[in-house]
């Protein structure tokens, strides 16, 4: 599936084949963090089909608690979050935050991890009183 994305400010802008299969929620207390959410939500792109359009993202290395490095991208204007990567020369896939995707709402989540760190009204929030608008 063919995606474009951007940052909050539109400098940062980007496109990608992803597999919708590959998308998925952490809950891991780095990415609530990272996120200042409840969790991350993000897709995999093949590095041979990420294209970074326009701007230069900022990063940031994170050091996760099995002491693996990954490098955080995000926009260095409005601090959207954009992806993350395997700190390699060449990485194999980036994963993009579902947020900065033009389709996101064509992009279901198939799969959940670290749900040990995932707060507990996150898992339903199925409840909680909806309004259409603000």
């Amino acid at each position: 599936m063919k995606i474009e994305g951007r940052c909050h400010c539109g400098q940062i802008t980007y496109e990608a084949q992803v597999d919708p299969d590959t998308v998925s929620i952490c809950h891991c207390t780095d990415c609530q963090t990272l996120t200042g959410s409840a969790y991350r939500a993000v897709v995999r792109a093949p590095a041979e089909s990420f294209v970074l359009r326009t701007g230069q993202p900022k990063i940031y290395i994170k050091t996760a608690e099995s002491g693996t490095k990954r490098a955080h991208a995000f926009c260095p204007d409005c601090g959207t979050p954009i992806y993350a990567a395997a700190i390699v020369k060449d990485p194999p896939t980036y994963s993009l935050r579902l947020g900065t995707i033009k389709q996101r709402a064509e992009l279901h989540p198939k799969r959940q991890i670290w749900c040990r760190s995932a707060l507990p009204w996150a898992m339903d929030i199925r409840g909680v009183e909806q309004f259409s608008r603000q």
